[in-house]
């Protein structure tokens, strides 16, 4: 029997996803290629797609979205460290991702954490308030 090479595997592109550190588990992996979160080359990626080195990825989690290279194949969940030489982040999506987070801490400035937790008087004014269109 043959070893296989590090460029003889095949990585379903769910698993990938999972190794490369971008989701938590695999199910929720295969839940964001499903639910059409992931394109691979420009298409609506299925979570049965095999992913080869070279490939251009993109990931939408939540309101973040990332565009990456493949530049190396894992079946397995390794250290953060190593799962990010699985990848290479093209510099058009970082700049995109922390202009983003920029607008979205402009516009958390504007709401302030209340001083401390509303006691019981004020929990009942705000149930009559929020109750009062009933």
């Amino acid at each position: 029997m043959s070893e296989a090479t590090e460029t003889d595997k095949q990585v379903r592109i769910d698993k990938w996803l999972w190794a490369a550190r971008f989701f938590k588990t695999r199910s929720l992996s295969a839940q964001a290629v499903n639910g059409g979160k992931v394109q691979v080359n420009g298409n609506r990626a299925r979570s049965s797609r095999i992913v080869q080195i070279g490939d251009v990825v993109r990931v939408r989690r939540g309101e973040v979205e990332f565009t990456i290279t493949v530049l190396a194949l894992s079946m397995y969940r390794r250290p953060a460290v190593e799962a990010r030489l699985l990848y290479e982040e093209s510099g058009q999506s970082i700049q995109l991702r922390q202009d983003a987070a920029k607008m979205r801490s402009l516009l958390a400035a504007g709401q302030a954490m209340p001083a401390k937790k509303p006691e019981k008087r004020d929990r009942r004014k705000i149930r009559e308030f929020t109750r009062k269109d009933e």
